[in-house]
């Protein structure tokens, strides 16, 4: 993983704390309103890591292989991208 691993890291390990504080929340029987809010902030930054990983990803791997003469390796690089379009579509 070419991504900042520290920045990652980080970032990972505050989804996980709120994570941690949701599930206290469900079985403290918070209010559905609050727990929802939570969820959101933890998506965002999960989001933000996803974000990292494939800006990292397209300025490493996939600017290495498209500076090959592979097309092969070229074609996989564009499948890979786009097979995470279409997931964000989802």
């Amino acid at each position: 993983m070419k991504a900042d691993h520290k920045k990652v890291t980080r970032l990972l390990k505050t989804a996980r704390g709120q994570i941690d504080g949701i599930l206290g929340m469900i079985e403290e029987d918070r209010y559905c309103i609050d727990i929802s809010n939570q969820l959101m902030a933890t998506e965002a930054i999960l989001h933000k890591v996803n974000r990292e990983i494939i800006k990292a990803h397209l300025s490493g791997c996939v600017r290495e292989a498209f500076a090959q003469e592979d097309e092969g390796l070229k074609n996989e690089k564009i499948e890979e991208i786009m097979a995470v379009f279409d997931k964000l579509e989802r």
